[in-house]
């Protein structure tokens, strides 16, 4: 009898076990498959503004009527175990971010960026529905891309979102495929002539028929130290050994070339498209040059969405820089050209010794360390001359945001890196002797000098001794074009140039 009750209950028991599991299966499936559905994903979406933007994209709104929910791009697909891992990491690190982080707090804008997105969007997601890629109807350029990228996406790391940015959220301002016509710009009065230079001081150059002008600095000649030396918080290797350096004088610019003053060049030299690189150069660089060939339009929109007018003009090639020299050479009468990378160090530093040009130690100023993952970097002083990491909002800004160098220069450090005219070479220093005039770098090389860092950069590279080099190969990496074009590039941002001038025949510096 007694064992017979015990039975019973262990079946009972085993039964109730039973229905609970079953009942706890179905509540699970019921949970995971809901909680993937479009509807959960907006109901605790931290980021409302991202389902208005979704509902506009073509993923949403488009002609086939087939909606492209959150999850088949967010997540690997269906039914994989990379799929159930990725939904349990995202759904506790989304949980977690709604219970701590400030919404107010958060940049936004910057979720949108190309770099966020590769982080959240999954390839093989993309693949899986796109299975053709060559469908019927789709242009000639875009057969050319698609073709580049299934022979190169392993090697080159290229993922669909690269160029197809906009496709599950509308960005008003993200152009996909080749920049059609001229952007607006800042209309003012067009210059008959340029500015006649009769003293060493500062002059705006106007450049004839053009509404664009340039605020040129006097930079007085004088003698420095170039380079850092071990005592110097992350200095490195490249910048070494420091050598005495005597600059004459010039005029630089007071920022980086903006916009307003690249359209200006764009619009009067631009080329069309079937001009060949070696038409291009052969013309160039002819001896009777009385104009330039400039640049094709670009894919995309090079200011990325950020803003035009007064922002530093981006993504153009070395080469494209030169030409803009050229250019304004020609229709000022002057000599513009890149500046050296002596130069560009002796104007950055401002007539100081320290790491920057503004009192600070790299160390309190930077995000590296142990101790920074206690206690913030210092930004009282810096945010007030650099745009960087710590305040760019992963974007350029305008010069007014910023307070100038003791020579009266802005956005030397931070905001865009900046082409010098020398090739690039890790021992450059060791080439130079003490005491040397205006040096001018090695005389061959495959990579340009770049300085200054840019507004992705932490305050330990912007120190006015940091110098980097052009990685020209690979910022070309997803442009299609066959050949790669010789104007812009497809795989950097922060990059820019600004124009030094020498002095006219008959000015003398005091």
């Amino acid at each position: 009898m007694f064992k017979a009750k015990a039975n019973k209950k262990t079946i009972l028991l085993l039964l109730g076990g039973v229905v609970l599991g079953i009942s706890a299966m179905i509540l699970f499936n019921w949970y995971w498959v809901n909680s993937s559905t479009n509807e959960s994903c907006m109901s605790c979406h931290y980021h409302t503004e991202a389902d208005q933007a979704w509902k506009k994209s073509v993923h949403y709104n488009n002609e086939s009527g087939t909606i492209v929910g959150c999850a088949e791009c967010h997540l690997p697909p269906a039914g994989s175990f990379d799929y159930a891992w990725a939904k349990m990491r995202m759904g506790v690190k989304d949980i977690w971010s709604y219970w701590t982080n400030e919404k107010s707090e958060i940049d936004w804008e910057s979720k949108g960026e190309l770099e966020y997105a590769r982080g959240i969007v999954y390839n093989e997601s993309c693949e899986a529905c796109h299975v053709n890629l060559l469908p019927k109807g789709v242009s000639d350029e875009a057969i050319i891309a698609h073709l580049y990228y299934e022979d190169n996406k392993q090697k080159l790391g290229l993922q669909c979102i690269d160029c197809h940015l906009d496709a599950g959220h509308y960005n008003p301002n993200y152009v996909h495929g080749q920049l059609a016509g001229v952007p607006t710009t800042t209309q003012g009065e067009i210059y008959a002539d340029s500015t006649v230079v009769t003293k060493f001081e500062n002059f705006v150059e106007t450049i004839p028929g053009t509404s664009a002008s340039i605020n040129m600095i006097a930079i007085p000649g004088g003698s420095f130290t170039m380079g850092s030396t071990m005592d110097e918080p992350f200095s490195r290797a490249n910048e070494m050994p420091s050598r005495k350096v005597t600059i004459s004088p010039f005029f630089m610019a007071e920022v980086e070339i903006t916009w307003d003053q690249y359209w200006a060049f764009y619009m009067e030299t631009m080329s069309e498209g079937r001009t060949s690189p070696e038409e291009v150069y052969a013309n160039n660089s002819r001896e009777d040059l009385d104009a330039v060939s400039g640049p094709t339009a670009p894919f995309g929109s090079p200011d990325q969405g950020w803003g035009m007018g007064s922002r530093p003009a981006i993504t153009m090639t070395h080469y494209a820089a030169e030409t803009f020299c050229k250019w304004l050479s020609l229709k000022t009468g002057k000599k513009y050209r890149l500046p050296t990378e002596a130069e560009w160090e002796y104007a950055a530093r401002g007539g100081t010794s320290t790491p920057y040009f503004f009192a600070g130690d790299p160390e309190d100023y930077s995000n590296k360390g142990f101790w920074r993952n206690f206690f913030d970097a210092e930004t009282d002083v810096i945010k007030d001359y650099v745009i960087y990491i710590n305040n760019s909002k992963n974007r350029t800004a305008e010069p007014s945001k910023v307070k100038a160098n003791p020579f009266g220069l802005k956005n030397m450090l931070g905001n865009v890196m900046e082409y010098c005219s020398d090739w690039y070479d890790d021992k450059a220093y060791a080439q130079l002797k003490n005491g040397v005039v205006d040096p001018k770098g090695p005389s061959s090389g495959k990579e340009h000098v770049i300085r200054g860092g840019d507004y992705s950069y932490d305050a330990s590279n912007l120190r006015c001794a940091y110098r980097a080099s052009t990685r020209h190969d690979d910022w070309l990496r997803t442009d299609p074009q066959n050949p790669k074009s010789i104007w812009w590039y497809s795989n950097i941002k922060g990059i820019g140039f600004r124009v030094v001038c020498e002095l006219p025949e008959g000015v003398e510096a005091k």
